[in-house]
């Protein structure tokens, strides 16, 4: 849906099947189109690098003007940042009015990514993907083009289970992107990555600390990272920039998320990842 139509998109669950293989898109939410000096066209992918949240008073000064009213911080946030995954939607179903003022406060280019609300995700992955869905996903149309992504978290407890992932790739709507962070080892197997891939959905790599850089593996149009240690030194940085830029130079769109801090450092991190990959972010 083009920016500011007044519809709101109609999202429901297909027949339950197997997901047919897919072909990458190259355009996800964003992708420019550029021209080389020979004039043929190519396209460049973006980054939304961004915070998890952004509702944190605290974060003034160093990222946010002192006195920065509550009402004011996601306009505030979006001036410098180009994406936001919200946090608050895993405990609570966002309302389309919030949804609606969300999208308000922010420019058409901004985007959102939404942890799916968590007890609506485990009846649609364990029980009935396709009764709860339509409500899970519902409130969501409201976003329009400034959705990214959903991140759909599947907890520790949850084992790997082929039959259950399948029903619940075959009722997504294609339409939605989705992004599959997966929290159990027994998830990290090859069936599960090529069902993934298949549905045109991302796999979440979450770099923690205390544990090996994660492998990033593409299976949908773009790539989803979360940049989860408690700080990152400037050659961190440097050595994430260079396993994006190769992602973005190919046409995909990146998202990457830093943890919440309580003054902000997580937010300049985010900024200073947009530095090095200046030319690929978004306005």
């Amino acid at each position: 849906m083009p920016s500011g139509a007044s519809s709101t998109p109609s999202w429901t669950t297909r027949p339950t099947r197997s997901p047919p293989p897919r072909a990458p898109c190259r355009t996800h939410r964003g992708c420019r189109r550029t021209t080389s000096s020979s004039g043929s066209a190519s396209e460049r992918g973006r980054l939304y690098a961004g915070t998890s949240g952004f509702s944190y008073p605290g974060w003034a000064p160093a990222f946010y003007p002192v006195g920065t009213r509550a009402g004011a911080l996601l306009p505030a946030y979006a001036a410098r940042l180009p994406a936001c995954e919200l946090n608050s939607t895993f405990r609570r179903q966002p309302t389309p009015d919030l949804v609606a003022a969300w999208s308000a406060a922010t420019p058409a280019t901004f985007r959102f990514t939404v942890k799916a609300q968590r007890g609506g995700s485990l009846r649609a992955l364990l029980s009935d993907p396709e009764g709860t869905l339509p409500w899970l996903l519902g409130p969501l149309g409201g976003f329009g083009e400034r959705l990214g992504s959903v991140l759909f978290r599947v907890p520790a407890e949850i084992e790997r289970d082929e039959g259950r992932l399948a029903r619940l790739l075959a009722s997504w709507p294609r339409e939605v992107p989705l992004t599959l962070d997966f929290q159990h080892p027994s998830w990290a197997w090859d069936d599960v990555h090529a069902l993934v891939a298949s549905a045109g959905a991302a796999l979440c790599a979450t770099d923690l600390d205390d544990a090996d850089v994660p492998t990033v593996r593409l299976t949908a149009p773009f790539l989803y990272l979360r940049l989860r240690r408690a700080s990152y030194s400037p050659a961190d940085l440097a050595a994430w920039a260079d396993r994006i830029r190769p992602f973005l130079d190919a046409g995909h769109d990146v998202f990457a998320f830093f943890r919440h801090d309580e003054t902000g450092e997580s937010a300049l991190r985010a900024i200073e990842l947009g530095r090095l990959l200046e030319g690929t972010t978004t306005g």
